[in-house]
């Protein structure tokens, strides 16, 4: 059944009856997943379910942002509360392999979380790389300030929500760690030069190129196109995250919804699309905004449906492991982080 290039979110915990009718309709290529769809195990299974009966295809993919820290649209008291990324920086630190196992560790816990409740896709791991005086929005979430170190972390991140049957989505593609403004108020403006760009921020991503998909940066880059944020621009898709990055997997939007994108949201999204990302990710759940995306996306099809194909079929059966030994172990580990710091 052939779908449209865009993922949406929805309203509430349930599905109303004007939004099953316009997924019916339109055919989104998956969903995305917040705090407002979440209130329970059995809620959010039934709402997964929901989705997909809707759209007609029982392999949907669902996604959601469940990175651990401030980025956790699951928590307490019916989900487990996980480290930010800088504590698996701070650990391997310490003992480099110390903080690969404890990322991998949480990766997969958060994947057997997600894959309980049929969500398929996770927005992890990141592969920013902050500097001094950027916005605090990324702060934490990342791995550290050190390029090699990051894609490091990344990996064994990505290893373990694969292991658990969970894919992983690269973000912020090329770099969102030299941002001085929030991405969701306004948009920002990196002036670092080329060579800088590719020995920091974009070195984190090259040695990950190879992940199934990845998300954009609401970001200019003043040294390749002082204009469009990478999500708009041609110039940083094609020579950027294509080109000097390398990454051929799935592309898709950051939220079109967010404030960094100037213009209407069919404005936003044609925009997204004639940039070359594949697909268009809209979060918000309003109704309105999400028939704007749906009438300016295209059914996927070409290089876009291919790699949207590839990316489904990377997606594996969950191995088997001992949850509760790995919980112990992790917590243990972030306890030696949390020693080390004080």
């Amino acid at each position: 059944m052939s779908t449209r290039a865009f993922i949406t979110g929805v309203s509430g915990t349930k599905l109303t009856d004007a939004e099953r009718e316009f997924i019916r309709a339109e055919r989104p290529w998956g969903f995305i997943l917040f705090k407002r769809n979440v209130e329970n195990s059995a809620q959010v299974a039934l709402l997964v379910g929901e989705l997909r009966e809707a759209v007609g295809e029982p392999d949907t993919p669902v996604l959601i942002d469940q990175e651990g820290g401030r980025v956790q649209r699951l928590g307490p008291p019916h989900w487990p509360i996980y480290p930010p990324g800088a504590v698996f920086g701070s650990l391997y630190d310490i003992d480099p392999a110390l903080g690969l196992k404890a990322a991998s560790l949480s990766a997969r816990l958060i994947a057997a979380d997600l894959a309980e409740l049929g969500i398929t896709v996770d927005c992890l791991p990141l592969a920013d790389v902050p500097v001094a005086g950027a916005d605090a929005v990324i702060g934490n979430r990342a791995y550290g300030n050190e390029p090699a170190k990051v894609a490091a972390i990344a990996r064994v991140v990505a290893e373990g929500l694969e292991r658990g049957g969970v894919l992983p989505v690269l973000k912020h593609i090329p770099g969102h760690g030299r941002a001085t403004a929030d991405t969701h108020f306004r948009l920002p403006v990196v002036d670092a030069p080329r060579d800088e760009l590719e020995r920091t921020d974009f070195a984190a991503f090259k040695p990950l190129a190879d992940l199934p998909m990845a998300m954009t940066a609401h970001v200019v880059f003043s040294a390749f196109d002082p204009v469009h944020p990478a999500t708009t621009s041609a110039t940083m898709v094609e020579q950027v995250i294509r080109g000097v990055i390398g990454f051929q997997g799935l592309l898709m939007s950051d939220d079109v919804s967010m404030n960094a994108l100037a213009g209407s949201i069919a404005e936003r999204t044609r925009a997204i699309t004639a940039a070359g990302c594949d697909m268009v990710l809209h979060c918000n759940g309003n109704i309105e905004e999400m028939r704007e995306v749906a009438s300016q996306t295209p059914e996927l099809s070409g290089r876009a449906l291919e790699r949207a194909r590839r990316a489904l079929s990377l997606r594996k059966a969950p191995q088997d492991f001992d949850r509760t030994a790995a919980r112990v172990e992790l917590d243990a580990l972030i306890e030696r982080a949390n020693t080390a710091s004080v």
